[in-house]
């Protein structure tokens, strides 16, 4: 079940679909924004859901598969939450109002998804190509790691997205936001909501994120399945995260130099692949360790607001 098949992608990919409904359905369905314990119970739900994936691969592919699927999934969820930074700075700038950021949260997703998946068929496809490619994905984490740790999110402002820049240029806007519609037609006319460029920056966004993550799984397997499946469930988790730590995400003050760490580890990793091997055990414990190294400095940074 849990191979390299057509059948576990049809059905991998369905139980997703279900699953998705099924969190817009009972968790979306009667309230706009997500209240801090909903969000948990999602959040817990979708943390969950993937762990139990995770053990129906120990059970078929042993425990080697199993820690890879985990130590991935650990560094794209630790990723992600970098990501949500970004969201939190996307939405303040375009004064979303809150009953509104579901929805762009929901499309975004839907989106990452397909981007996810097409960069990561083109990653493995160059590896398994071209095998120096390694080498090449280990220095840009590298040199992304230490840009990373030299600058903020704060250099991610929507005023700075050519994409966006292009769009507003070409294609009429409408002054303010018409409920949560992305476009409205005005005398025989399609106008673009302020809604559709904050799904615009979301989405370009995600395409920087997934260039960084993606190598960053791939220096620990390349095997497809698993490289698919823990972005993917990284992923799905990100909108009910978003509303469980949206008040909390401003005290993470070391969290990204902890990620820096991980992606100059991982790129270290993957050029030094030729000579040395480190044990999958040893990856996910040092990745580990960092993580929890730089939330805990963070809330000793603030012991007060974190209360």
């Amino acid at each position: 079940m849990f191979e390299n098949t057509i059948s576990f992608w049809l059905l991998f990919n369905l139980a997703i679909l279900i699953f998705i409904w099924l969190d817009f359905k009972f968790f979306h369905a009667k309230e706009k924004t997500l209240s801090i314990k909903t969000a948990l119970i999602a959040t817990s739900f979708w943390i969950g859901l993937a762990l139990a994936f995770n053990l129906g691969i120990y059970w078929t592919r042993g425990l080697e598969d199993a820690l890879s699927f985990l130590t991935g999934y650990l560094i794209e969820y630790s990723l992600s939450i970098d990501n949500l930074f970004v969201f939190l700075i996307i939405f303040s700038y375009f004064k979303v109002p809150e009953r509104y950021t579901h929805k762009a949260l929901l499309w975004g997703i839907w989106g990452a998804i397909v981007m996810r998946a097409f960069f990561i068929l083109c990653g493995i496809a160059l590896i398994q190509t071209f095998s120096w490619v390694i080498y090449l994905f280990g220095a840009f984490l590298i040199f992304t790691g230490v840009k990373l740790g030299k600058t903020s999110t704060a250099g991610n402002s929507p005023e700075n997205n050519l994409i966006i820049k292009i769009f507003k240029r070409y294609f009429p806007l409408t002054e303010g936001y018409e409920g949560d519609n992305f476009f409205v037609k005005r005398e025989k006319k399609l106008f673009a909501t302020p809604l559709f460029l904050v799904l615009l920056a979301i989405e370009t966004t995600d395409v920087v994120f997934a260039i960084d993550s993606i190598p960053a799984i791939m220096g620990i397997t390349q095997d497809a399945m698993i490289i698919y499946s823990s972005n993917i469930f990284a992923v799905l988790g990100l909108r009910s995260l978003y509303f469980a730590l949206a008040n909390m995400l401003r005290l993470f003050h070391y969290l990204h130099y902890g990620l820096a760490i991980i992606l100059i580890f991982i790129g270290l990793k993957m050029l030094l692949s030729g000579f040395l091997h480190f044990p999958i055990g040893v990856t996910l414990s040092v990745i580990f360790v960092i993580l929890m190294a730089s939330i805990g400095l963070s809330f000793l940074k603030n012991p007060h607001k974190g209360e």
